[in-house]
């Protein structure tokens, strides 16, 4: 071929009948390799060794001292020898040498090939490789004329065939749908989103770590496979069990499990894990979730929000080096302490109705309809407080801030104020309007719980299939004796997208859920 020539497939301007005629050559160059006995797919392992970016780093750090020392900056005599793995993203044939970019798991590095450096016949098969190959290189380390850090391969060696045609290497893989459903492609073609899978890797080992080693919880696992799906208000799926012939449920929530821990005599516990809730689908929900949950022995509502104020700040910073992040244009200062306001409050503030005057269900009512809000004539005033709440409140929640005095209708776990035993001694944490975790001063009252648990399950029984059904063992668990509590919920998902800039939920699980084609 011709001097700098580059050889990469466009694989998203070609035609369905070129593509399939690229995909056939690709198999009659497998096809010709086995007949030959070089059939990639029966190599076991190649000793790595190197990975691209400590390659660079180590070369420029060898090039540093020399210069220090007053030495060349490179010499034959001492060459850094290096073995690296990976995947060919672009080619530049030039008669009796060539380059490639060869991708691993910290990068791209160039690699220099010569038919004089590796055998004429190893060239040649050399020459059948194509974008895509999974290699194995050999080589040491040197700095081309143009400046750029490369490996001049003495070996290079096929692992694996790719048989399909990447995308078009300028624009990456750029159709969100063919993203998520192909993230193995995803990975391999947009390095920022390799990039933002290692951030949220961080953001995890970072949370578990200042849990576990500042804090001192205990990392617990509860049932996934529950036959009350309890601990909040969702709707589940539901499977078989077909050994025992018993309907079962994957977990909404591992609260109550874990509550019955705190009972056992476990003072501090959390889990983080998949949650699974059968609702809707949109940038903020996937059905499947990652949800980490804590529950503190003697402790209530402010001490799991500071927690909640560490834990999302740690993140942060674990991930970007600072507390403050931008999310699509918008900057939030996640620094602790966060502000506090109450619910009823924002909703006098949005609607101009003063809950403080009004006491009865018939008052509320009427306010509310004149506020416009539909269907309140069957609600409660700690509903329609709620509703309201919802409706007008919500969308400018910016935050970080904490949003407290939930009525007792809607927070069926939480224990009640003793000031006003109409709200409960719970809060939830919004930033960017979004809830990113709820948290309670625990009901440990079984006689309360009991009652609660019934009004759900009549709920339910009209209909209400997000009401929370009866679970009389976890009464049971109350009556035993659970300790004051504090509790706490983070939707993990969400806080990484806050701290990724990801636009879409999709963005930050490496495989959502999708509609098969």
């Amino acid at each position: 071929m011709s001097e700098n020539i580059d050889t990469t497939f466009d694989a998203e301007e070609l035609s369905t009948e070129d593509l399939n005629e690229l995909r056939q050559i690709r198999r009659q160059k497998l096809a010709a390799l086995r007949e030959q006995g070089r059939d990639p797919f029966l190599r076991e392992s190649w000793d790595v060794s190197d990975y691209s970016a400590a390659v660079k780093a180590a070369f420029e750090a060898r090039e540093q001292e020399r210069v220090s020392a007053g030495l060349a900056e490179q010499t034959d005599e001492d060459p850094i020898r290096v073995s690296l793995a990976g995947r060919i993203m672009a080619n530049r044939h030039m008669g009796k040498a060539s380059f490639f970019d060869l991708q691993d798991a910290q990068g791209r590095i160039q690699i220099y090939v010569r038919k004089d450096g590796i055998g004429e016949g190893e060239y040649e098969y050399f020459l059948t490789n194509d974008i895509g190959d999974i290699v194995g290189v050999t080589g040491t380390v040197f700095r081309t004329r143009h400046g750029e850090i490369s490996v001049k391969a003495d070996q290079v060696v096929l692992l694996t065939k790719s048989l399909q045609i990447l995308p078009n290497k300028r624009q990456g893989l750029t159709d969100p749908e063919l993203r998520y459903r192909q993230r193995y492609v995803d990975l391999i073609m947009n390095p920022e989103v390799r990039e933002t899978f290692l951030r949220r890797a961080k953001m995890i080992r970072e949370i578990r770590r200042y849990l576990e080693e500042d804090e001192g919880f205990l990392d617990v696992d509860t049932p996934i496979l529950t036959i009350i799906a309890g601990g909040a208000n969702a709707r589940p799926f539901e499977t078989h069990h077909n050994t025992l012939d018993l309907d079962m449920k994957l977990r909404i929530s591992n609260e109550l499990y874990l509550k019955r821990l705190i009972v056992g005599g476990f003072d501090r516990v959390y889990e983080m894990g998949k949650m699974f809730r059968n609702e809707g689908m949109d940038r903020n929900h996937n059905p499947e979730f990652t949800n980490m949950e804590l529950y503190q022995a003697y402790g209530q509502m402010e001490d799991v929000m500071r927690l909640t104020e560490e834990v999302t700040s740690r993140a942060a910073l674990a991930a970007t080096g600072s507390m403050v992040i931008s999310y699509q244009g918008r900057a939030f200062d996640l620094t602790p302490p966060w502000p506090r306001v109450r619910m009823q409050d924002i909703v006098k503030e949005k609607t101009g109705i003063d809950f403080e005057v009004i006491h009865t269900d018939e008052e509320a009512r009427a306010a509310a309809k004149k506020a416009g809000l539909e269907g309140a004539e069957k609600m409660t005033r700690g509903k329609i407080i709620a509703e309201l709440f919802e409706e007008y409140g919500e969308d400018d929640l910016f935050g970080p801030v904490f949003v407290t005095g939930h009525p007792v209708e809607i927070s069926p776990l939480s224990k009640r104020d003793a000031g006003d035993p109409r709200i409960t001694r719970r809060f939830e944490a919004y930033v960017n309007t979004w809830e990113i975790a709820n948290g309670f001063s625990e009901l440990n009252d079984p006689i309360d719980q009991l009652q609660r648990f019934r009004d759900q399950q009549a709920a339910l029984e009209k209909g209400d299939d997000e009401a929370h059904p009866m679970d009389e063992d976890f009464v049971n668990a109350l009556e035993v004796g659970m300790p004051p509590t504090g509790g706490l919920g983070i939707g993990v998902d969400r806080v990484i997208m806050l701290i990724c800039d990801a636009p879409s939920i999709r963005d930050i699980i490496l495989f959502p859920t999708m509609k098969p084609l």
